[in-house]
């Protein structure tokens, strides 16, 4: 018995094996040396470096307001990005999923902004803020659409967040689109047969059953929104000035550009991984208590 027990755990290790030893490589090494390197003065080049302990983590609490001004940007981006993110999918998925016909083509037409590399994403809405936008403002007597999207620190956070959406909100559809299709029909019937309108619906019978796409939706978000960098990088570099500068471009900036300065860039990223941990931490706590409620 005991033999057979021993092979068995032996089996699923040599087959979990391979993906550890990945997963250990290019996620656990990097993770805790960039930990290690963040309490020394590393420039990335040199195999020489000093420890110093809390130094860096001081320095950029009370010496960098750069750093304080970008994770304040960041925090402003990801409050829009749950609400509005998970706010347009959840709409667009109880409207297709509505439909008796043609659900298809509209799952397909949403989702295929999520197939563009962001990057690439970034550079065609460039051109269309710099581009498109001006001329239509000039041809159909649209003036609000004549704006400095790009240059103007208001408008430029606008431009991410359209962005932003504009890429990722088709992904969150499909995840709600696919909960919402496991609430029982019968159930919603049910309610509309005691009286209850369109909203009442979904507030009492399929928000409540669909609290575990929430959960996962509010998870991606809250995860991608805090490490977003290609669509801010792609667009106002960070400007106009730092006006736009997420905790990502700082830390990309602090190890690459600003004299290599790698153990102050992974002091930073501590940092970054901290509060995305607390924030992730909480929001699961919270969902999760809903879910056992509902």
């Amino acid at each position: 018995m005991a033999t057979n027990v021993f092979k068995k755990y032996l089996s699923l290790l040599a087959f979990t094996a391979p993906a550890f030893v990945i997963y250990a490589i290019f996620l656990l090494y990097p993770t805790f040396s960039g930990m290690f390197y963040s309490l020394t003065d590393w420039n990335g080049l040199n195999q020489d470096y000093s420890f110093i302990g809390l130094g860096n983590f001081v320095e950029l609490f009370k010496e960098d307001p750069d750093f304080l001004n970008s994770l304040w940007f960041t925090m402003k981006y990801v409050i829009f990005m749950l609400i509005l993110q998970n706010g347009i999918a959840l709409l667009l998925a109880v409207l297709i999923e509505s439909r008796t016909r043609s659900k298809g083509l509209f799952r397909t037409l949403f989702f295929m902004p999520n197939m563009i590399s962001t990057i690439i994403s970034a550079f065609m809405w460039t051109f269309i803020f710099s581009q498109v936008l001006p001329q239509l403002a000039q041809k159909l007597a649209f003036s609000f659409l004549d704006q400095q999207w790009l240059g103007d620190p208001k408008f430029s956070f606008y431009s991410i967040l359209i962005v932003s959406l504009w890429n990722g909100v088709g992904y969150m559809m499909i995840i709600y689109l696919a909960a919402l299709q496991g609430v029982p029909k019968s159930l919603k019937e049910a309610a509309v047969i005691d009286g209850a309108n369109a909203f009442q619906v979904l507030r009492n019978v399929v928000l409540p059953m669909i609290t575990h796409a929430v959960t996962i939706c509010f998870f991606l978000t809250l995860n991608g929104a805090f490490k977003v960098f290609e669509v801010v990088y792609g667009l106002t570099g960070g400007g106009p000035g730092r006006a736009t500068q997420v905790i990502t471009m700082n830390i990309y900036e602090e190890a690459f550009s600003n004299n290599f300065r790698y153990g102050y860039a992974s002091a930073k990223s501590v940092v970054l991984f901290i509060i995305v941990l607390i924030f992730t931490l909480i929001q699961i706590t919270v969902m999760k208590k809903k879910e056992v409620e509902a």
